[in-house]
């Protein structure tokens, strides 16, 4: 438990929860380091995806790689190297989603919000604004956001990255599935499932 005097209520909530989480926690301390179902997933940070439920994984089963988009990105790639290399995982999914939030901006877009502010844009039916003008970094315009154009592409572009990887083996099946916010079904992109195919 935190022994800060001030705390706010998220940390409270979070702190609380996980005291009940430690009272359930039983014999998960002795589960093994690598996975035990032999899969790793990369996918979206967006809060309504949760891998565990749409994909059926307990704790010790899977490794989970969460970025925006769920994009091949460097540090995407390094996870999934470790994933094979040091912890035995033998087959890969790529999962982005539908209504996604990086379908929604351009590099350009969020470069130029970041220029002019540090502070959470908005968004209306003009695009994205700065609330406030209040400094900024032009830093951003050394950063690929790896924004959305389309889907299905872009999931098909990141089986592609994988598979060309140096560090990836050929051996190493990864599949392609987009995963349907409305109703919560993995729809399976063909394009990249083929492009991920086991050498």
């Amino acid at each position: 438990m935190s022994t800060q005097t001030e705390q706010s209520p998220l940390v409270q909530e979070v702190l609380t929860a996980n005291d009940h989480y430690v009272e359930n926690f039983g014999d998960k301390g002795s589960l093994p380091l690598p996975p035990g179902r032999h899969f790793a997933i990369l996918t979206c940070m967006d809060a309504r995806l949760d891998p565990a439920k749409y994909a059926g994984l307990a704790e010790g089963d899977a490794h989970v790689i969460r970025n925006a988009g769920g994009r091949a990105s460097d540090d995407a790639i390094r996870s999934l190297v470790i994933s094979y290399k040091l912890l035995g995982t033998r087959e890969w999914f790529v999962i982005h989603h539908t209504d996604c939030g990086m379908q929604y901006f351009t590099d350009d877009v969020i470069r130029g919000l970041l220029a002019t502010s540090l502070k959470t844009a908005r968004v209306d039916e003009t695009g994205w604004h700065n609330v406030t003008e209040d400094g900024g970094s032009d830093e951003a315009k050394f950063i690929s956001f790896l924004t959305i154009s389309d889907l299905a592409n872009s999931v098909t572009e990141d089986v592609q990255r994988i598979k060309r990887h140096p560090l990836v083996p050929g051996d190493i099946p990864v599949y392609g599935y987009i995963y349907d916010v409305k109703t919560g079904r993995l729809i399976e992109v063909p394009e990249a499932t083929e492009a991920g195919r086991a050498a």
